[in-house]
């Protein structure tokens, strides 16, 4: 997904190694303003915003100006041919990669997969990425398991942000190589968080910071249900919601009517500015039925703010349940409002958790730590020959 901030922080960690790196975008959505680095092989001639950004674009017409209009008047003309899945299998075949790297299942490897059946051959070796509900959410639908099963059953290597994920796809028939857990965006910039993040010890702050996904996965509403149900513990506090849509600002709206407590919707910003705002945080509320490692959660642990997350995301194999994070299941309200309760009254609880996440982190996930790791793992892909890519 060129347009995911996700993507373009995985890219930027592989500057400056001489590599020659191609982006085929599973959607003709604008790519991200931070994407650089690569050749995308896009249908439509779709930039970033503003200044090129080192974002070279290749397409499937002849022409620069006018791009666009040829790319409709040929699909049009060669519908099979100008598919994407087609399109894809044309740009392997022409670039002939050493590694073929799927970032997330539902979109690329899907993708990735049928353009692997149209060579009919000569596939290079095929790494599958699993991004937060890949598995542990769509592994469960009936419509998405026999795809995933397929996927796995013809991909070569896997990585995954959480080894719970990792076990997943063996249970799902993978049998090739998987790789220890790595973030999907790669490492963590330690030294940015450390520049943003106050003096001020997370005891004093007075905001809970709520991330406000309502929608298939994401349970905001619960999230701030078990807010107001804190309201007597609340008093001097106020609610931030970033990430927020239309429903959430009713709801909040309605829950300060109702509580006294003030919100504030936190506008769409940039990374920098939404680590700022964990740093202002005392608590980080996440609440969701799925979700991987939780980078928002290792954000706000980065920044101080004590991070609260459901037990359906992979955050217990990173901070510990109780000392640097509060777990609790995405259905039951009066345990999260109790969690909530606990951390903005126990001033030692989130003091001495700040200090032990950041430690914690900063050493595992680290850019400095999780770079080499990243170089390492395609290295030994590609000196696997295409041995692999003849699964």
């Amino acid at each position: 997904m060129a347009e995911s901030v996700h993507t373009a922080r995985w890219v930027g960690q592989l500057g400056g190694l001489g590599w020659d790196l191609h982006l085929f975008p599973v959607t003709d959505a604008q790519p991200h303003a931070a994407l650089t680095g690569v050749t995308m092989h896009a249908f439509s001639g779709a930039r970033p915003a503003g200044a090129d950004h080192g974002l070279r674009v290749k397409g499937p017409y002849p022409f620069r100006r006018g791009s666009y209009m040829f790319y409709l008047a040929a699909q049009r003309a060669f519908p099979r041919r100008m598919a994407r899945a087609a399109r894809l299998a044309s740009v392997v075949r022409g670039v002939k990669p050493d590694i073929v790297h799927s970032l997330e299942m539902q979109r690329a490897a899907y993708l990735a997969l049928e353009a692997k059946r149209a060579l009919g051959g000569g596939f290079p070796p095929w790494l599958v990425s699993c991004w937060g509900n890949d598995l542990y959410l769509f592994g469960r639908l009936a419509e998405h398991a026999p795809k995933i099963k397929d996927v796995l059953s013809e991909c070569d290597y896997f990585t995954a942000d959480c080894e719970r994920d990792n076990e997943l796809a063996r249970r799902h028939g993978f049998e090739g190589e998987t790789f220890p857990a790595l973030p999907v965006i790669g490492g963590f910039d330690i030294e940015l968080a450390r520049a943003l993040r106050p003096a001020t010890p997370p005891s004093q702050r007075r905001i809970i910071a709520l991330k406000g996904y309502q929608h298939w996965a994401g349970r905001a509403l619960s999230g701030l249900r078990a807010i107001e149900l804190c309201a007597d513990v609340l008093r001097g506090y106020k609610v931030v919601i970033y990430l927020s849509d239309e429903t959430m600002e009713i709801a909040a709206e309605l829950m300060s009517q109702r509580s006294g407590i003030p919100f504030e919707i936190f506008p769409r910003s940039s990374y920098e500015e939404t680590l700022k705002l964990h740093g202002r945080a005392r608590v980080s509320l996440g609440v969701s039925i799925s979700d991987g490692l939780a980078l928002s959660a290792m954000e706000a642990a980065l920044m101080g703010s004590f991070p609260i997350q459901t037990d359906t995301s992979c955050v217990g194999e990173r901070l510990r349940d109780g000392v640097g994070t509060l777990l609790v299941p995405p259905d039951d309200i009066e345990r999260i409002a109790a969690a909530v309760r606990r951390a903005v009254t126990d001033d030692e609880l989130v003091d001495r958790a700040a200090e032990i996440n950041f430690r914690q982190l900063a050493e595992s996930l680290g850019l400095e730590t999780v770079r080499p790791r990243v170089v390492a793992m395609y290295e030994k892909i590609r000196s696997g020959g295409r041995e692999a890519g003849a699964r």
